[in-house]
């Protein structure tokens, strides 16, 4: 990781791993993509011509080193969610996949020396961004991703896979919501940890009127059975730590995590998670 600081920010990022990535694959040369992964795209299985087994994984393992091991990269919150797309099919791959994880490439091609920059702010409020997406063309299951942020940085993120169907849109949303409040606890107890206790409740961002409903109606019913669990849990820390605000599609900040974007979404965003060219 190289980190570059100055009397007011901090910066890291891993430029010299993605040249040096670029170089062993061929790739320095080519055309930059704006985004890594084409906008309401969808992998399938078998889709396209099988490819070479150990390229494959061997290109897989390096984009998925920096984003899993590491935690950043100098790409790493904005190609965390395609790189674990790419990534289910490392023993049953086609030129489709292969072609996505180019694609990553050519994104990284864009802007190589990309990274995260800390600032410091007068507050150390705690937010945190949830979202889900449609749910997987091969097995419908969804994809929960979250965003924390601490004094208005980006500290943590994720993109995952749910473990089981939801039945419904809102119930995948509100399983996220379950997701970032985990988060949000373990980022009270570190603060708390560090002497710096949080005092004003976290605040956290859903994009689904649906799932905000379902955190605080009390009652239970049949549409609601099938996360009951969460909804307690939820519901038992709305009344003391999380206040819920509804955020629009649009000022999403976690949908980078759950879905491909166009250009006039996917740029927006990731500059509000505090990612900028650190060589520029």
């Amino acid at each position: 990781i190289e980190v570059a600081h100055s009397n007011k920010d901090i910066s890291l990022s891993q430029g010299k791993y993605t040249l040096d990535l670029l170089h062993e694959t061929g790739m320095l040369g080519c055309k930059p993509a704006n985004t890594p992964l084409e906008p309401n795209s969808h992998l399938k299985n078998k889709e396209g011509k099988p490819v070479d087994k150990g390229s494959y994984q061997r290109l897989e393992g390096r984009l998925i080193y920096p984003v899993a091991e590491l935690g950043f990269q100098s790409s790493g919150p904005d190609i965390a969610f395609v790189v674990s797309v790419v990534s289910q099919y490392m023993h049953d791959h086609h030129s489709s996949h292969l072609e996505a994880a180019y694609r990553i490439l050519r994104y990284l091609k864009s802007s190589p020396g990309r990274g995260i920059l800390f600032s410091p702010n007068s507050h150390l409020a705690v937010e945190a961004y949830t979202d889900a997406d449609a749910g997987c063309p091969d097995n419908t299951r969804s994809t929960s991703g979250y965003c924390t942020f601490v004094g208005g940085n980006l500290v943590t993120w994720r993109s995952k896979k749910q473990v089981v169907v939801a039945r419904s849109s809102a119930k995948a949303e509100f399983r996220s919501v379950a997701h970032g409040l985990c988060e949000f606890l373990w980022l009270q107890g570190l603060l708390a940890d560090l002497n710096f206790p949080v005092q004003s409740p976290m605040k956290l961002f859903c994009d689904s009127k649906s799932a905000i409903s379902i955190a605080h109606n009390p009652m239970q019913n049949d549409r609601t059975k099938h996360v009951e669990i969460d909804r307690h849990f939820i519901k038992e820390k709305l009344t003391r730590v999380i206040i819920m605000h509804f955020v629009s599609s649009e000022t999403q900040l976690a949908g980078v995590f759950t879905k491909g974007l166009g250009g006039k979404l996917f740029c927006p965003i990731v500059s509000k998670l505090g990612m900028i060219d650190i060589h520029a």
